[in-house]
């Protein structure tokens, strides 16, 4: 992927990944990044099952990032598959909510991710650190997103930790996030 120096003169440009190489085939197949190019494994090493889930028989790359291409080539990226939350049968990216909840002054950082719901499938549950000396409530959080997100986005719940599980690298590890909310979800109070 690449952007040209002069794609650079366009702020939403930079939100992009830019385009892909001439050597890359790239598409997006119900929501899913695939590309294709003479560079991509030919598979898992030892890994049937992996690979035939990973690449398809005419060699397209099953990325895992949700994205789109807009009307010059440009990719944007969403988030990644396996993250997407489906409530109500409507697709929620998780980071859309994210970046809604992190506008709030007292949000230091959040992080969501669906949950079982016997209603809906899944439903949002933010994780949220607040800043120091600040005490969000719930209700807050929630009707301040309304103002930015649809309904079926809104999180319908909100949890409150001090510091968000991360990778060596600084990753947020939703594993783990989903982990909690599972033993939660089974074994109330």
């Amino acid at each position: 992927m690449q952007l040209d120096p002069a794609d650079h003169e366009h702020e939403h440009l930079l939100r992009s990944a830019g385009k892909p190489f001439p050597w890359v085939e790239l598409r997006v197949v119900d929501g899913e990044v695939w590309l294709r190019a003479p560079n991509v494994m030919p598979g898992y090493y030892n890994r049937p099952h992996e690979t035939e889930a990973a690449l398809t028989p005419d060699g397209w790359l099953r990325t895992g990032d949700g994205g789109y291409l807009d009307e010059n080539g440009y990719l944007f990226l969403t988030d990644r598959i396996k993250d997407m939350i489906v409530s109500g049968g409507e697709n929620v990216y998780p980071i859309e909510v994210e970046e809604a909840l992190a506008q709030h002054p007292d949000v230091a950082e959040a992080a969501v991710i669906g949950v079982p719901d016997e209603r809906w499938g899944e439903a949002v549950k933010a994780f949220v650190v607040a800043r120091p000396d600040s005490t969000p409530s719930t209700e807050e959080l929630i009707s301040f997103a309304r103002e930015r997100l649809a309904g079926y986005k809104l999180p319908r719940s909100v949890e409150f930790v001090d510091e968000l599980p991360r990778t060596p690298s600084g990753k947020v590890l939703k594993r783990k996030l989903r982990e909690r909310a599972i033993t939660l979800y089974s074994h109330p109070g």
